[in-house]
């Protein structure tokens, strides 16, 4: 395993439209597609970071509806960015309704946003995000812990 630099409190949300399709982001860090996710401010709550995070990188407005899963296994969770800085991050990851906002992409963060069906995803996803859909799509009532 290579050298983990720090160790990060991450989020990411799951969200589906009326169609059952799954919204995605293309990173602008990497240029990869994954569920839209982020990192935990100091003094903010993980509702908290995910609400903030759709709203900065969607222009959506959410609301959780349930815990999908906690996730900080090394084999998927560390993640090495362009700079070469390598982050374990243990991420809590919710499922959300859109509650309001019209879909923008902020070019700052995204490259492109936008929902696919959940047949036809991308083939350039983040290692760690078909886990994270598996669960969701799993409807299991407990939350996973992996």
């Amino acid at each position: 395993m290579k050298k983990i630099d720090e160790l990060g409190a991450g989020i990411a949300v799951i969200i589906f439209n009326e169609e059952k399709q799954v919204l995605l982001q293309k990173r602008a860090d990497v240029g990869l597609w994954g569920i839209p996710s982020g990192h935990i401010e100091i003094g903010e709550t993980v509702s908290e970071a995910a609400i903030r995070e759709i709203k900065e990188e969607t222009n959506l407005d959410i609301k959780i509806k349930k815990l999908i899963g906690v996730y900080s296994d090394p084999n998927s969770q560390v993640f090495e960015y362009p700079n070469g800085q390598v982050v374990h991050f243990i991420t809590t990851c919710f499922l959300a309704e859109i509650t309001g906002g019209l879909l923008k992409c902020n070019l700052e963060e995204s490259l492109e946003i936008k929902f696919f069906d959940q047949q036809n995803l991308p083939q350039d996803l983040l290692k760690m995000h078909p886990r994270w859909l598996d669960d969701a799509l799993a409807n299991q009532e407990r939350a996973f812990i992996r």
